[in-house]
């Protein structure tokens, strides 16, 4: 079961690069074009607008299950671990309280979606908007995933705080002394 969870991730991070690539040659073939040729492929504008918004989609949920989403850690970090514990039930409460508000969501834009068709491209908006159904959907698992770790006490107290710190902050703190000796007071 985990292959099959980190081939799916893998094909996700695939998807996040392919749109990056798809996006930088539209426009900048688009930009060369008009530049230097007076001409332009009107297409390339709104499809890299697609690719836009699918890569934020998608690098959303590539970033969740790296624990990569911004957060603020001072409170949690000194709790106790029933006060940990009770802080991560909250919020994966409250994440899967708004992974179920933007599926529903998207399921009340469904009607609406399949009958927008694009301006240019001539496709239903409902694959450019229907990403939130998977969103909603591949994050609530994963929401649901870390409730049933939790209650089943699978978690460690590091797995509790949700935030990975940055590679730059673990390397100031690794380059900060920790307590001057008095020798290395003498040298000051």
């Amino acid at each position: 079961m985990q292959k099959t969870i980190n081939v799916f991730f893998k094909l996700l991070e695939f998807l996040v690069v392919a749109c990056l690539v798809a996006m930088v040659i539209m426009v900048f073939g688009n930009v060369v074009l008009r530049y230097g040729f007076n001409s332009g492929i009107s297409v390339s504008d709104e499809m890299s607008r697609y690719c836009f918004i699918w890569l934020t989609y998608i690098g959303a949920m590539v970033a969740m299950r790296e624990k990569g989403h911004l957060g603020v850690d001072t409170l949690v970090r000194r709790l106790p671990l029933g006060g940990k514990k009770m802080c991560f039930f909250l919020s994966e409460i409250l994440m899967l309280l708004c992974n179920a508000l933007f599926f529903w969501g998207t399921w009340k834009m469904h009607d609406l979606q399949v009958t927008n068709i694009s301006v240019v491209v001539g496709i239903s908006m409902i694959w450019i908007y229907g990403i939130g159904y998977v969103t909603a959907s591949v994050m609530a698992v994963m929401n649901l995933n870390q409730l049933r770790l939790l209650l089943t006490g699978r978690l460690k107290e590091e797995d509790l705080v949700m935030v990975v710190e940055s590679e730059d902050a673990v390397a100031l703190e690794d380059l900060e002394p920790k307590a001057m000796t008095p020798e290395m007071r003498g040298r000051a």
